[in-house]
């Protein structure tokens, strides 16, 4: 890693993935061990979920980095957003411009609905930046549910609870596998929309995904109609999928013990 001051430092977006610390990559392990500066977003009651996430990387360090924190307001006013990023990207600069690498940690992946996409495009014509991939909560929950998102000549898309009714019925409609995510606020809208396409009982419903309060819910129709916690999302799959395939259920087991008897008549 760089640090003469006379060479500009490197900016990493590291994906820290979406809660498990067991879940880092070996690099972002290596990278937020060893930067010295490490900058993540933080909430306007001064708790960062990325840091959390980091906690086992960072007290692996043999020293303490520098830190730039961008408090983040929780606020639907992307003007509000943007200053934040403004005023982050400037701190970010200043480190960078010393030699001194920077490490951004961003839960998820950094480029897939990642807040370092907003600090890359207001850095990247000035310095060196690079992407180090991060499992996403879209992975996650396809490993939380043991079922795959797609198949053979299945299509799949991922939305937001942020597009409106038609966008998300429209997803629905179109496509076999569908993954709504930041369901938080618009969880009565997405329930709503779930219905309306006779898709509410191929939906499961998941919360802080690899964290220690997780939660999965197999049967939507129990969930509130209200809205939920932010880090929220719903796994859409197709009949087949859940039609005895979940977990421990006892078509599941019967095929094992179908198989045993062919090996074992």
């Amino acid at each position: 890693m760089s640090t003469s001051p006379q060479h500009h430092g490197t900016f990493y977006g590291v994906g820290i993935g979406p809660g498990d610390p067991d879940l880092l990559t070996v690099k972002a392990f290596r990278l937020i061990q060893q930067a010295p500066v490490i900058a993540y977003l933080t909430s306007s009651a001064n708790h960062s979920h990325a840091k959390t996430i980091a906690r086992e990387a960072l007290a692996a360090r043999n020293d303490v980095a520098h830190e730039v924190i961008i408090e983040m307001p929780m606020s639907l006013d992307r003007t509000l957003a943007n200053e934040a990023y403004d005023k982050g990207a400037l701190a970010i600069a200043d480190c960078l411009t010393q030699g001194k690498d920077v490490v951004f940690l961003c839960e998820g992946d950094p480029l897939f609905f990642g807040s370092f996409a907003y600090l890359l495009e207001r850095l990247h014509d000035r310095f060196t930046c690079e992407a180090v991939p991060g499992i996403s909560s879209v992975m996650a929950a396809s490993a939380a549910l043991l079922q795959p998102l797609t198949l053979l000549k299945e299509s799949f898309v991922v939305v937001s609870g942020r597009h409106s009714d038609e966008e998300i019925r429209e997803a629905l409609t179109r496509h076999s596998s569908v993954v709504i995510m930041k369901a938080g606020q618009a969880r009565p809208r997405i329930l709503s929309q779930l219905a309306a396409t006779g898709r509410l009982e191929q939906a499961r419903y998941l919360e802080y995904i690899g964290r220690d309060n997780q939660k999965l819910i197999s049967d939507v129709s129990q969930l509130a109609n209200e809205p939920g916690p932010y880090f929220s999302l719903f796994v859409v799959l197709p009949d087949s999928r859940f039609d005895g395939a979940e977990p421990g259920n006892s078509k599941a087991n019967d095929y094992a013990n179908a198989e045993a008897k062919v090996k074992h008549p």
